[in-house]
């Protein structure tokens, strides 16, 4: 499955140093003035995972595939960007697509780059995202309500039930609050899918850092700053950083990290907390063709985790061979996993577990 994650903000915050450095490229101009990020740059990332490295050297097989994420940096978004102001509408397009929305904000001081709004201010450069997005979907709620409201004279249950969530939707984003924080039923969360609204996608909030400013983040003081929910999360990161250690060696990465005080990259913790954001985890296939690892929803079925691969494994599905990733690095590969009597024969109600191996068999 795809996923694919926007990295937003006001102009001049870092994102295209950021997407440059996450991408391991220099894709993105990386410029002092705003709107040098003209068209989408799009990048694939693997996700980093360090079981695929063990299953590797287990299996040797002829290749290797991991779970990979798409971003996508988007031009700097400027107030008045939902009537079209700076590169506006072509923003509002662009992150439309996107699953989730990573929204940089920059915390550091540099009198060498300017600011749109002349000093650092994240609470502010934050709110002025968040109500370009909400006016954004006020419109299309609004647009959308006024037609499904005529359907209702007729009785139509489901017109009915739809205006209930537009009207609640609409009076939080009057309110200057996103649509992703409403309480909606099941079925009513299900329709707004298809409105595609920016406030209705999750969030992570990127804090763009100096070096020596990272060790000493202090994540729940600037969640209270910005009046960020329990559930939506704030990464420190220093883009600069990140850019230095694409021309590093494994070792120097390590060293480098270590002398700020840091377990791993900031990326390396972004890119896993935008997979978790999702709701998503890891299956992997191993075969001396290839190992690879496959990206399903939490709570997936094993029947829907084959049709990741191919649609007529889900289809035909008859059971899975499932062994558990740490039975498997412990019994040194499938077939002593299977001589110890850790591999299980699952069948369609079977939940897949993160990093559980799996072979597949169905009809054809």
């Amino acid at each position: 499955m795809s996923l694919k994650i926007g990295i937003v903000g006001l102009p001049n915050v870092g994102k295209s140093t950021l997407f440059n450095a996450l991408t391991r490229s220099k894709g993105a101009q990386a410029a002092n003035y705003p709107f040098c990020t003209i068209d989408p740059n799009v990048g694939i990332v693997e996700v980093p995972d360090k079981r695929l490295n063990a299953l590797t050297e287990l299996v040797k097989p002829e290749k290797v595939l991991p779970a990979v994420v798409e971003f996508v940096d988007i031009a700097g978004l400027v107030k008045g960007a939902s009537e079209g102001e700076g590169l506006g509408n072509k923003f509002l397009h662009n992150i439309r697509e996107c699953d989730a929305i990573a929204q940089v904000i920059r915390f550091f001081e540099d009198s060498d780059i300017t600011h749109v709004h002349g000093g650092i201010n994240p609470k502010l450069d934050m709110d002025v995202i968040h109500l370009e997005l909400i006016l954004a979907d006020l419109d299309t709620v609004s647009r959308r309500l006024g037609d499904t409201e005529k359907k209702t004279k007729s009785g139509d249950k489901e017109a009915i039930m739809q205006v209930g969530a537009l009207k609640r939707v609409k009076e939080a984003l009057e309110a200057e609050k996103l649509a992703i924080n409403v309480e909606l039923e099941e079925k009513e969360r299900e329709f707004l899918k298809e409105l595609h609204l920016l406030t209705n996608k999750p969030f992570i909030y990127i804090a763009n850092l100096k070096e020596e400013e990272l060790a000493g983040f202090d994540a729940e003081k600037n969640k209270k700053e910005l009046d960020l929910g329990n559930h939506e999360q704030i990464l420190p990161i220093s883009a600069k950083v990140e850019e230095d250690l694409v021309g590093f060696s494994v070792e120097e990465a390590e060293e480098y990290l270590n002398e700020l005080g840091l377990e791993e990259s900031g990326l390396n913790a972004f890119i896993r907390a935008a997979y978790r954001l999702l709701g998503l985890q890891t299956y992997f296939t191993a075969g001396v063709t290839e190992v690879r690892a496959w990206t399903v929803k939490i709570g997936a079925s094993a029947p829907q985790a084959a049709g990741v691969i191919h649609t007529d494994f889900e289809k035909g599905f008859i059971k899975a061979e499932t062994i558990a990733y740490d039975d498997f690095v412990a019994c040194g590969g499938e077939a002593g996993a299977k001589e110890k009597g850790k591999m299980r024969m699952e069948g369609k109600e079977y939940i897949v577990q993160d990093g559980d191996v799996m072979h597949f068999k169905f009809a054809n």
